[in-house]
């Protein structure tokens, strides 16, 4: 994992300064202070990340789809085959998908990547010598779908590093082709059951309260379904006895979120969570989806604190451990429209709100200019804002 702490060591947090800018900014527009609530933050930090509360360029934004297979299908937790998965992928590549639709509405290229779909293909040599394109399947592969995380774990360290840095170095390839913002998605029949299993180690909740029926699963599935996460669980517990009473907050290191991913992940999640690092070592705001990013988005955190200062929340998905795992990373999501599609839908239902408020932020008049007495905020004087 020699790479990934070098990568780790290039983080630093968002700038101060221009938040606090950007803060002066929002409170001199002739609006209601606070008027825009959880779009205001956002600006805010979007400005901390880049470093300027001059202007907030989002006008070119990018959705890394991360496509990958999971071994645990075999213990009869998805209602359809790993077939899917590739279809798809492909499907991404046509535009033919849910998010690519959305997409179409918000302005986003599509960046499908495989990094680890079961089939023929070789292997990601590491090296990125292949440029990544929108609607073209790029080849990050760590390896032919994870392994069965109820018998063992879902990928060696090597292919944990691979998958890690398969979503980092695209942060950095989407940075120097001059997009503003960036968007996780993912595709993998299955993920939602290592989800579920990195969750409920991560929050202390039950398997069964956070495994939810993901695309549809019948009574009979659902059971099965965690059944299989709490075998997931109870092995990890087993092999890693210290990890029981362990607070993951208040006291995990780079390393313990890193052997949690390799036991329990799979290859989309972890390039996922290579996306969140590279967003914050190449200094770009990242949205986080749904539960199984927001599960990815916890792991990158847990590697590097100053990582959630370049996530921003999209939704709350209605998986059951969704919510549990964004109220650990301690982030608010601004819509709750009881979604579970996955792809990244979530997040790039975002982007255009994200553009709107950047636009009042960056063209409406002051208070000053328009000669208006400014607001008094008097609900945060008395502690009614947070």
């Amino acid at each position: 994992m020699k790479k990934i702490f070098e990568l780790l060591s290039e983080i630093r947090p968002a700038d101060q300064k221009a938040m606090e800018a950007a803060r002066l900014r929002w409170n001199s527009v002739a609006k209601p202070i606070g008027s825009l609530g959880i779009l205001e933050e956002d600006i805010i930090k979007i400005a901390g990340i880049l470093g300027n509360a001059e202007r907030i360029p989002l006008e070119k934004s990018a959705l890394a789809v991360m496509c990958a297979d999971h071994g645990v299908v075999e213990e009869g937790v998805t209602q359809t085959g790993q077939e899917v998965t590739r279809i798809v992928a492909e499907n991404f590549t046509k535009g033919q998908t849910s998010v690519t639709c959305m997409c179409r509405v918000s302005g986003t290229d599509v960046f499908p990547v495989d990094v680890g779909m079961t089939g023929e293909g070789r292997l990601w040599d590491g090296s990125g010598k292949e440029a990544p394109a929108p609607f073209v399947l790029l080849n990050r592969r760590a390896g032919a779908g994870s392994r069965n995380l109820v018998r063992e774990a879902a990928m060696t360290g090597d292919q944990c590093e691979r998958a890690l840095l398969a979503g980092a170095f695209l942060a950095r390839d989407l940075k120097q082709m001059g997009y503003g913002i960036l968007a996780s998605g993912e595709m993998g029949i299955g993920n939602t059951t290592p989800a579920s299993a990195l969750a409920s180690v991560l929050t202390g909740a039950s398997p069964r309260l956070v495994t939810g029926r993901g695309a549809g699963l019948s009574d009979q599935g659902l059971l099965r379904k965690q059944k299989a996460v709490e075998a997931a669980c109870e092995r990890f517990f087993r092999q890693y006895p210290r990890y029981k009473e362990f607070s993951w907050e208040a006291s995990a290191e780079p390393r313990d979120a890193l052997l949690l991913l390799t036991e329990l992940g799979g290859f989309d999640i972890a390039a996922m969570a290579g996306l969140f690092l590279g967003a914050a070592a190449y200094r770009l705001p990242a949205v986080i989806d749904g539960f199984i990013s927001s599960a990815a988005a916890l792991l990158a955190v847990l590697m590097c604190r100053d990582v959630k200062d370049f996530l921003l929340a999209s939704h709350v998905s209605s998986e059951p451990g969704g919510r549990l795992v964004m109220d650990q990373l301690g982030l608010k999501a601004p819509l709750d429209c009881g979604m579970h599609l996955g792809e990244g839908s979530g997040a790039v239902a975002l982007l255009p709100l994200l553009k709107m408020g950047a636009m009042v932020y960056e063209n409406m008049s002051t208070f000053s200019e328009i000669h208006v007495e400014s607001y008094v905020d008097y609900g945060a004087k008395k502690g009614g804002r947070s």
